[in-house]
């Protein structure tokens, strides 16, 4: 456009500058100027600047062609319906474009970089970026014209060479990489083939491989380490040992749920093992350092190995045999180990009874054995023994309570020596006075088969007897001669009731009453105040017997104190009379020693005298300024005079 307006400038100009001036002018001017539009619009029209990244799209009257820069490009001024400048896509590196004539519909694929000129019936449909993969990353790429898949493993950047091909999934898959213990099942959906991929690998799947399940790790198995695998296919079952590794093939699970450690038998352990193809069962019993590895069809019965038995002297096995369903009992000293159609029902101890227990065993048949810890008492069976196939220990239900009331105590070993019971039941006078009695005994079971014979709860029929008994005795009586004739009634009832304890094979050795108590709470408040005063009264008496007693042991204990207060006074006595001649002998001999001592340089006697009393003042002095006290005397015991005498006068001094 400003190469037209320079062009209409520089005609305009001059034809101004010479046209002469009028009216004609003024029409030439105007044509001029006409002419001048008229050519400017022309080179508007006609000329197009473009530069490298420009194009030029002209829609002529029957086609649309484009022109690419850069350079100055002339147009037909009547040629062309309308010219458009386009910029140029730009493609870097990693972008492609895909590109689609719109007149016959093909496609092409740009990639970078360049800069991209569209032709004149074509448009960008689609405009992307390469998908860069490293060395272990790949994509499956599908061919929309063909249908066919490929792969395009790494390291590259991959752009779709024809406008058909498209990425599986938008961003890149990672291949698999195994180690040497790893493996992966695969399935071609193409061909339906199954397989077992394994490592040490990097895998790219193919474009018609699907992964079942994850990266798996093979088996790796010790010396002592098993493993059995299932073929799903066919069913069959393979055991592979140790030291090796494992990998399973395509139609292969682990039956088991892991590998698993051969059984380690000890000489004392066994096992018993079923093959489930067969039915067979077999036991295998330790030796040192046994292992057993399981077949393809077996299992383990009885929940795994199991400790043989020690059968010794004080050990039994009870055995069932389930092909007969017979019992033995084991008594032969070994180690014993079952045999496969062999159950050990129970391990029986040695039943052994001391001198005073006895036992009563029923057999298969129901004959009653009678087994004592003595000898002595007559029986042929052992003392001690094991319990034979279908036999069973006799056990005794007995009461037991002050009452009798439950059946409750089980008894299997009996007790011969004496027993002591204790029971309590109720009673009415002839005054009717209902009385509570409190009864002990001691009873001993003399004859075990009689006493199973007779009864099954001895304590019971020994409590309903001594009941009645008691009911019947109480009753002739009143309450004041009931508690008079107590032992009375106990012993009438203990020896009148001799046959029947006899029967049951039972010997009652005492039967006392140790308290009674009345069951109407008025009269037993009576009976207590009646008791209480009795006590009372009685403990009285008790009472001042006792203090008479201590009265009399303290006079006792006077009269012999004072016996032995006068025995002291006297050798007290004696004592002083000894200690002062001691003491007036030798103060004797003192005096003596000191008179005569003084006979030569004082002859007279009066004058040795006074020395001495002199002497004695100075010691009793010395004691009495020693001891801390005071001592007065009076001037005739010092024979002092007190005089004034008069002073000397001084002399006066010079």
């Amino acid at each position: 456009m400003s190469v037209a307006i320079c062009a209409i400038a520089l005609l305009v100009v001059p034809l101004l500058a010479f046209a002469p001036l009028g009216g004609s002018s003024l029409g030439i001017i105007a044509m001029a100027v006409f002419i001048l539009v008229l050519v400017a619009f022309m080179l508007a029209r006609a000329v197009r600047f473009l530069d490298k990244s420009e194009q030029l799209r002209v829609e002529l009257f029957t086609e649309v062609i484009v022109i690419n820069g850069p350079g100055v490009k002339f147009l037909n001024p009547f040629g062309y319906r309308s010219a458009v400048k386009v910029p140029a896509k730009p493609i870097g590196t990693m972008e492609y474009a895909k590109v689609k004539d719109t007149v016959i519909g093909s496609e092409r694929i740009e990639r970078g970089p360049q800069l991209l000129f569209l032709g004149a019936y074509e448009v960008l449909s689609e405009f992307g970026q390469g998908v860069t993969l490293s060395n272990i990353q790949y994509l499956t790429i599908y061919n929309q014209l063909t249908g066919e898949n490929s792969t395009c493993k790494g390291p590259c950047i991959w752009f779709p060479t024809s406008p058909f091909e498209r990425a599986a999934t938008s961003l890149p898959r990672e291949a698999i990489v195994l180690q040497e213990d790893e493996y992966i099942r695969l399935k071609d959906s193409a061909n339906g083939r199954r397989w077992v991929q394994q490592g040490k690998d990097l895998l790219f799947l193919g474009p018609t491989w699907s992964l079942e399940g994850g990266v798996r790790k093979a088996w790796t198995l010790k010396s002592f380490e098993y493993v059995r695998l299932l073929d799903s296919v066919t069913g069959k079952v393979t055991v592979h040992r140790g030291e090796k590794r494992v990998f399973p093939a395509a139609d292969e699970e682990i039956l088991d749920g892991d590998k698993l450690s051969a059984i380690d038998l000890k000489v004392d352990e066994y096992v018993k093992i079923e093959d489930q193809a067969s039915g067979k069962i077999r036991v295998v019993a330790g030796t040192r350092d046994s292992q057993v590895f399981l077949g393809p069809s077996e299992r383990t019965l009885d929940g795994g190995k199991k400790k043989a038995i020690q059968v010794d002297e004080e050990h039994a096995v009870l055995v069932r045999d389930t092909s007969s369903g017979q019992q033995n009992l084991i008594t032969k000293k070994e180690l014993f180990v079952p045999g496969p159609h062999e159950k050990i029902e129970e391990v029986r101890k040695l039943i052994k009874l001391a001198d005073h227990e006895a036992m009563i065993v029923k057999d298969k048949d129901g004959t009653l054995h009678f087994h004592y810890g003595n000898s002595a008492l007559g029986s042929a069976e052992p003392k001690s023994f094991f319990l034979q196939p279908y036999a069973e220990v006799v056990q005794l239900r007995w009461s037991s309570g002050l009452r009798r009331e439950k059946r409750d105590l089980v008894i299997e070993r009996f007790d011969c020596r004496s027993q002591y019971m204790w029971f309590e039941f109720d009673c009415r006078t002839t005054d009717n006075v209902e009385l509570v009695l409190e009864v002990t005994m001691f009873w001993e079971a003399v004859d075990l088969a009689r006493m199973v014979r007779s009864t099954g709860n001895l304590p019971g029929d020994i409590y309903n007897q001594a009941r009645s008994q008691f009911i019947k005795h109480v009753a002739r009586a009143t309450l004041k001669s009931f508690m008079e004739e107590l032992h009375t009634i106990s012993g009438a009832i203990h020896t009148e009731d001799a046959g029947f304890y006899e029967s049951r094979g039972v010997k009652i050795h005492s039967l006392e009453v140790t308290r009674y108590k009345c069951a109407d709470t008025r009269t037993s408040e009576v009976l207590q105040q009646i008791i209480e005063e009795t006590t009372n009264r009685l403990n009285r008496l008790s009472q001042a017997e006792s203090e008479n007693e201590v009265k009399l042991f303290r006079m006792q204990g006077q009269i012999e104190q004072e016996k032995l207060n006068d025995e002291l006074l006297k050798i007290q006595q004696k004592h002083t009379q000894e200690d002062a001649k001691v003491a007036g002998a030798a103060e004797a001999d003192r005096v003596a020693a000191f008179i005569d001592g003084l006979k030569t340089s004082v002859p007279n006697l009066p004058d040795r005298v006074n020395m001495w009393q002199v002497l004695r003042k100075t010691d009793a002095l010395t004691v009495v300024a020693e001891g801390g006290g005071n001592f007065y005397y009076t001037p005739s015991d010092v024979d002092l005079s007190i005089r004034t005498e008069p002073q000397p006068q001084q002399k006066p001094q010079a």
